[in-house]
């Protein structure tokens, strides 16, 4: 499978990745739409090409889309949140995320529904291809169903976050720190930052500070991490330190479950449930949160930030 898409939706075809080839074992390849246009890719007719966009008309996807069938790949699907746009009418297959009209520029529900579907697909794959037990079937549709709850217990967190976004809305850069499959999550969290209040941003994975951005940091650069208890999270405590040994002031959200404590320049938000493989859409929420308030705090435009359009139709 090749998933082509742009921006946020290309941070939850890279989410989907860790599902896809965890729970149905199919090798996946995601491609940002402006570059894979123009270089020559081995293609294969049998790959299935999944296009993503919240509009439907964005350029760079659309011209992507054309190139690959162009190429012979002509097994295509869409997600999108636009009945009857140019990506639907464009594909084969077609999966509406139904997130109804987004006003703002920065996509936020358009992005949570994009990962519900292809959560969804996952799920439909992996039982297509035999890698889905009935017993484990019921318990990720149980933790699907389950999902709404979560997330209006994360909004219940947003006293929290508007003190951390008085804090970071007096600086000019930060970082964002993601392992495994919260990398895209935390790549999503510095576009929100960066988009909407105009704060430099830059997402990493967690065991990459070493290889440089290291040198980024200081008192001024607040360091935001995304620390689900998952396998990789004594692996993370192990990043974050490296960070409180060069002065860095954290922000974590955390699971309650973290066993991560608050300290001088270590701030700890704890979400109140670990939701597995739905983890990543949990965490998107207090981080779209936190670059709300930021914005607030700055008095930038939250839904029209400078320079922006809210579909991009042009190259």
């Amino acid at each position: 499978m090749t998933i082509i898409a742009c921006g946020t939706s290309y941070h939850s075809g890279l989410t989907a990745k860790y599902w896809l080839e965890e729970l149905a074992e199919l090798p996946v390849f995601v491609e940002i739409a402006s570059e894979y246009r123009y270089r020559k890719p081995v293609a294969n007719p049998n790959t299935l090409i999944v296009v993503i966009s919240q509009s439907g008309e964005t350029a760079d996807t659309i011209a992507a889309l054309e190139y690959a069938k162009s190429l012979g790949q002509d097994k295509t699907l869409s997600i999108c949140n636009v009945p009857e746009s140019s990506i639907i009418r464009g594909t084969k297959l077609k999966f509406l995320t139904r997130a109804g009209p987004e006003i703002g520029v920065a996509s936020t529900k358009a992005f949570t529904t994009q990962l519900a579907s292809l959560y969804l697909l996952t799920l439909v794959i992996a039982k297509l291809k035999g890698k889905l037990s009935a017993d484990l079937e019921y318990k990720l549709l149980t933790g699907l169903r389950h999902l709404p709850a979560a997330l209006n217990l994360a909004l219940e967190m947003e006293p929290q976050i508007i003190k951390w976004a008085v804090d970071i809305a007096t600086k000019h850069n930060a970082l964002f720190l993601g392992r495994g499959i919260h990398y895209p999550i935390a790549l999503e969290g510095a576009l929100k930052l960066k988009e909407i209040s105009y704060i430099h941003a830059e997402g990493y994975p967690a065991g990459e500070l070493k290889h440089g951005p290291l040198a980024l940091i200081d008192r001024d650069t607040p360091v935001v991490a995304v620390a689900p208890n998952d396998a990789l999270l004594e692996k993370l405590k192990s990043n974050l330190s490296e960070v409180r040994a060069r002065g860095g002031e954290l922000y974590v959200f955390a699971d309650a479950d973290s066993n991560l404590d608050e300290s001088e320049g270590l701030h700890i938000i704890k979400m109140t449930e670990h939701l597995g493989h739905l983890s990543p859409i949990l965490h998107s929420i207090p981080l779209q949160l936190l670059a709300y308030h930021v914005a607030l705090a700055k008095g930038t435009d939250v839904d029209k930030p400078r320079n922006l359009a809210k579909s991009v139709t042009v190259e």
